[in-house]
């Protein structure tokens, strides 16, 4: 049976004056597509005319593929990949199924010998490691922490202490409206020679990365990251 490709397609991580992070290879595959899996439909139609020369809307076969999209639903939305019909994947923001729901229908296509081609595009976890200065050969990444601030400050102190002991660079990230209530955070709960970088805004032209031991945190006055994206990162192996 001749199954159609399923391509991963990385957007922008905010809206910027020029194409500064997708490849033009990247773009010329989405131009050709009509099948779209996408986590939210006004951001993803507002990409392609970001993009310009797709196909038009009105010809495109949307499926919503977010975290509330049923499992038996994304079992269907198969169905136009083996036809032999190409699709794509659309995060709301970097790399599909990099801490997105993309990765659940990624996997179904694996069990129908599917063909999965990752395309290149900025993903903001692996911008946020490599500006840090931290441990790029061993890290992990943990998502959301607890919304609670007792469970919250109970995990920072865990994996601060995963990072001495296993010489690990621990990533997370928080809603933005919550991200000055998370520095505050870390920086309480961590030792003053333990690293954090927050790296906000990566790519556009607010971009702000600051890397540093929480000591030198504690005495500067504090970024305000608030309802801005920004990826945590900690580390505290000297």
């Amino acid at each position: 049976m001749n199954t159609g490709t399923l391509y991963l397609i990385p957007t922008t991580l905010g809206k910027t004056p020029g194409n500064n992070t997708i490849p033009e290879y990247t773009l010329d595959v989405l131009r050709k597509i009509d099948v779209l899996m996408v986590e939210n439909l006004k951001s993803a139609t507002s990409f392609l005319q970001w993009v310009g020369d797709t196909v038009p809307e009105y010809e495109i076969d949307f499926y919503p593929l977010n975290k509330n999209t049923p499992e038996q639903e994304i079992h269907s939305f198969l169905k136009p990949l083996l036809n032999g019909r190409d699709a794509g994947i659309l995060s709301e923001a970097g790399a599909p199924g990099v801490a997105d729901p993309g990765a659940r229908l990624v996997k179904l296509a694996h069990q129908y010998q599917i063909n999965v081609v990752p395309l290149v595009g900025p993903s903001s976890i692996l911008l946020a490691l490599m500006a840090s200065g931290f441990n790029g050969q061993q890290f992990s990444f943990h998502g959301y922490l607890p919304m609670d601030q007792k469970k919250r400050k109970s995990m920072i102190s865990q994996l601060e202490g995963e990072s001495r002991r296993h010489d690990r660079t621990q990533i997370f990230m928080e809603a933005p409206y919550r991200n000055n209530e998370l520095l505050n955070d870390v920086i309480s709960a961590c030792s003053p020679a333990t690293r954090l970088c927050t790296a906000t805004d990566i790519t556009l032209p607010s971009e702000e990365i600051i890397s540093k031991h929480i000591s030198e945190w504690e005495s500067m006055k504090l970024p305000d990251l608030d309802k801005r994206p920004t990826i945590f990162l900690l580390y505290a192996k000297e």
